[in-house]
């Protein structure tokens, strides 16, 4: 079932087999894409997600907070009462307008920070802005992403293996450092890793490199801010059904079958996840830190 706006309505889905499972239609973006143009659209929680107040006064900064995971977290987070700033690239404007307007509509602050996290001075502009527009800063995810699957180390040039390390590390190391200056004791940083740091395919050779590098991160920095009171956290998921995966992510072939082989025969869609992340954000979970989350449709990878 559809809402008017095209966005899945999911108020009814209490069940795995409720959700889209392949085959799906034959589809490819020019990156980086754009969720609202996905046969099906991704579920984002736009209909789903019914918040309880967990996040009542924090401030959050979310990358990659236009679509996918990080729309799914960005609109959780506001129904659970936090300020959003989300960063995104300026060509995925027209999803991030839809995100903006979703978290006002629960009477949270929403900023919209577009620019390329790949420029440190750029990194560093963000976090100050947010954390001004916010009026503070006392929640980090870290999620956006780059993945361009290439099938050969031989083909895999130099410039594009750069860019992924830009995106996926340099600027989580950025933004973190930068974000130290506002946060405060109680806050938490969120990264988002994936089953390919533990089970690398391929195709991911570059992509799968980041993401353990993510994990090491996550651990490393959360005893190093333990005595700081600031919890890091990281969540693993497997296959979702985003627009990272139809924009050079995945070869068509794959994505016509994109989750198939997961045990629930399907793949995730963003709503699923981000209750992850409002737990690990959350005062309940303040014992917690140093861990990786997965959630990857019953493999149990981790």
């Amino acid at each position: 079932m559809q809402s008017k706006n095209g966005i899945p309505d999911s108020r009814n889905r209490t069940h795995s087999d409720a959700y889209p499972s392949p085959p799906f239609e034959h589809q490819k973006q020019p990156f980086p894409g754009l969720a609202k143009n996905m046969i099906p659209v991704p579920d984002h929680g736009e209909t789903s997600y019914k918040g309880s107040d967990r996040l009542i006064g924090r401030k959050a900064l979310i990358t990659g907070g236009d679509s996918g995971i990080g729309r799914a977290v960005a609109i959780a987070f506001a129904r659970e009462g936090a300020d959003v700033a989300i960063n995104y690239l300026p060509e995925e404007e027209e999803d991030a307008v839809e995100v903006i307007a979703l978290i006002r509509a629960e009477g949270c602050k929403a900023v919209a920070i577009p620019g390329d996290i790949r420029n440190e001075a750029f990194c560093q502009q963000l976090v100050t802005q947010a954390a001004q527009e916010l009026g503070g800063l006392d929640l980090l995810i870290n999620n956006a992403g780059r993945q361009q699957f290439c099938e050969s180390i031989k083909d895999l040039t130099t410039e594009a293996f750069d860019a992924t390390f830009k995106t996926n590390v340099y600027a989580m190391f950025w933004i973190t450092k930068a974000a130290l200056s506002y946060l405060p004791r109680g806050a938490a940083i969120i990264n988002t890793a994936s089953v390919q740091a533990y089970l690398p395919s391929d195709n991911l050779l570059d992509y799968s490199q980041t993401k353990a590098a993510i994990v090491a991160f996550t651990k490393s920095l959360a005893k190093q801010l333990a005595p700081e009171g600031i919890r890091v956290n990281a969540v693993a998921p497997g296959p979702y059904w985003t627009v990272l995966q139809c924009s050079g992510g995945q070869p068509q072939e794959k994505i016509e079958k994109f989750g198939a082989s997961a045990p629930l025969g399907r793949p995730g869609q963003p709503a699923e996840i981000a209750s992850l992340y409002v737990t690990f954000a959350s005062p309940e979970s303040s014992f917690t830190s140093g861990q990786v989350w997965c959630s990857d449709g019953g493999t149990g990878t981790l």
